[in-house]
């Protein structure tokens, strides 16, 4: 299997202290394994991401010698391919809709948190048939083998 890293900044400003050492451990990791360090820009934040900030954090990594073998990927840029993996996923049933509320997500966290319970999402829609708008709101829970990882 070959390694395959990635750093993401937001680009809302310069490369940080943070944000290099991140981006230095991930192509760390991945020159020492053999593999590919790919830069993927999460540009979703439209109201704060400028493309002067995208500049510097380029040029930050560029003066660290951090080289990226795949990218810049833009998030805003790959909605289409984000939406036909959602899509297949849909169609192999390792993944499905939930349309519940934030309310209702959020009263179902604190519920178990009060209980001492680790919080989780208990799969309700899971094999729910209820009809819903299509403007509805939703996310997506992917199955994994062992627990469930929304987005």
């Amino acid at each position: 299997m070959k390694i395959k890293t990635r750093f993401a900044p937001s680009p809302t400003g310069y490369l940080h202290v943070g944000g290099a050492r991140t981006a230095l451990y991930s192509w760390l990791f991945a020159r020492n394994h053999g593999g590919e360090f790919v830069l993927r820009i999460e540009d979703t934040d439209l109201e704060r991401s400028t493309p002067e900030a995208i500049e510097a954090i380029m040029d930050g990594m560029n003066w660290l010698s951090l080289e990226w073998d795949e990218g810049p990927y833009y998030q805003t840029k790959r909605f289409d391919r984000y939406n036909a993996v959602i899509d297949q996923m849909l169609e192999e049933g390792t993944a499905y809709k939930c349309y519940c509320s934030k309310e209702r997500l959020e009263a179902l966290r604190e519920e178990q948190m009060a209980k001492g319970e680790k919080p989780r999402y208990d799969g309700r829609c899971r094999h729910s048939h209820e009809h819903h708008a299509d403007d509805e709101p939703l996310l997506y829970v992917l199955l994994t083998r062992r627990k469930f990882c929304c987005f």
